[in-house]
C-alpha cells in the first residue's frame, strides 16, 4: 500500500488543481453582482465565490453552473455576451468598425499621394501680369 501513496497524493493534487482552475474560470466568466462592473474574480464578491466553490465540488459542469447564474440574475451575470441573436453586433461591431477606420486611413493616405499639387511662386504671376500691362500701355501710346 505504501508503493501506491506517491501516486495517489499526485492524483488528488492534481484533482485539487482541476477544481481551482475550473473555479477560477467560472470566476472570471461572471459578473459580480455586488457592482456590475467587473468580474467575481476581480472583485471577489464572496456569496457568488462560496456558492461557485460548492458547485464545483457538487461535481457540477462549468455549464451548468453559468446557467444557474443566468437563470438567477439574467443574461447581463455573463462577462462574455453569448454570440446569438442582437449580441452578436457586441462581436462584429469592433471589427467592422476597425475595418471601415482603415479603408479610410488608406484610401485618405492613397488620395493625398495622387493629389500633390505643384508649389505657385505668387512672383510669376505678377511678372506674367507685368508684360502684359507693358504691352497694352505701348500699344497707347
Amino acid at each position: 500500500m505504501k508503493q501506491y501513496l506517491p501516486i495517489l497524493l499526485l492524483l488528488s493534487l492534481t484533482w485539487a488543481v482541476e477544481k481551482e482552475n475550473l473555479i477560477m474560470d467560472i470566476e472570471k466568466s461572471l459578473m459580480a453582482t455586488c457592482c456590475w462592473s467587473g468580474t467575481v474574480y476581480d472583485h471577489g464578491n464572496k456569496e457568488m465565490e462560496i456558492e461557485i466553490a460548492g458547485m464545483v465540488n457538487m461535481e457540477k459542469t462549468k455549464t451548468e453552473i453559468l446557467d444557474y447564474f443566468k437563470g438567477k440574475y439574467g443574461e447581463r451575470v455573463l462577462a462574455i455576451p453569448v454570440a446569438e441573436g442582437f449580441n452578436i453586433l457586441a462581436w462584429l461591431a469592433p471589427i467592422f468598425i476597425a475595418g471601415l477606420g482603415l479603408t479610410i486611413i488608406l484610401l485618405y493616405m492613397r488620395t493625398s499621394k495622387d493629389e500633390s499639387t505643384p508649389i505657385i511662386n505668387p512672383r510669376d504671376d505678377i511678372i506674367a501680369y507685368s508684360d502684359e500691362i507693358e504691352r497694352e500701355l505701348k500699344e497707347l501710346d
